[in-house]
């Protein structure tokens, strides 16, 4: 059973030092609760290490779309099963509202009693508050990465990537690179990009 969650909130910044900052994923334990550690193994491809109700859950991630200024949207590759995206609105020259939006799918008793009371929803809403005073408090992004990903897909539920990878006789599509972006199962088969030594989206 797939769970939703949605939040949003208001920075006091410009919409392009909003998503810059967002690019820099191995920054998000900085103003994620429960996020220890996002490894980028490249322009597309993240290692996370979270606390999820209490259970430490370890998975990679892929990003499906990245438009600057505008979106960012990822999914789980392997391990726990989530995926994500979030939204940037210019409000005013110096305002931005900043749109989150969850799925992810509990795994054992804990994690689907945290659900229960709305725990990641909490969490959710807990981080945006964080990040607001983050960047507010720095006022500048402490990167960049302004590249664009799309792959002409919408970003799926894990219920909806696993259906597809189970009821489909035809193999997965796959992007110029070879690598498939949404079906879970077929992701995990086909790979991975080699690891660029120099990660692209640091620009300290």
């Amino acid at each position: 059973m797939t769970t939703k969650v949605e939040k949003s909130i208001e920075v006091d910044v410009p919409v392009s030092t909003a998503y810059n900052q967002w690019t820099q994923f191995e920054e998000f334990p900085r103003f994620m609760d429960g996020v220890q550690e996002v490894r980028q193994l490249d322009d597309r491809r993240m290692h996370w290490v979270a606390e999820i109700a209490g259970v430490k859950r370890e998975w990679d991630a892929t990003v499906l779309e990245q438009v600057p200024d505008r979106k960012v949207a990822w999914a789980a590759t392997s391990g726990a099963t989530n995926a994500g995206e979030v939204y940037f609105q210019p409000i005013g020259a110096d305002r931005t509202e900043v749109r989150l939006s969850l799925e992810y799918e509990p795994e054992g008793l804990v994690e689907k009693t945290g659900d229960k009371l709305h725990i990641v929803a909490k969490r959710a809403e807990a981080d945006l508050e964080k990040f607001k005073t983050y960047i507010e408090r720095r006022g500048v992004e402490t990167g960049a990465w302004r590249g664009t990903i799309d792959d002409g897909r919408t970003l799926g539920t894990p219920d909806a990537a696993r259906h597809r990878a189970d009821t489909d006789d035809e193999p997965a599509p796959e992007t110029e690179t070879g690598y498939v972006v949404t079906d879970l199962p077929a992701q995990r088969a086909n790979g991975a990009f080699p690891a660029d030594p120099a990660d692209p989206r640091r620009n300290l």
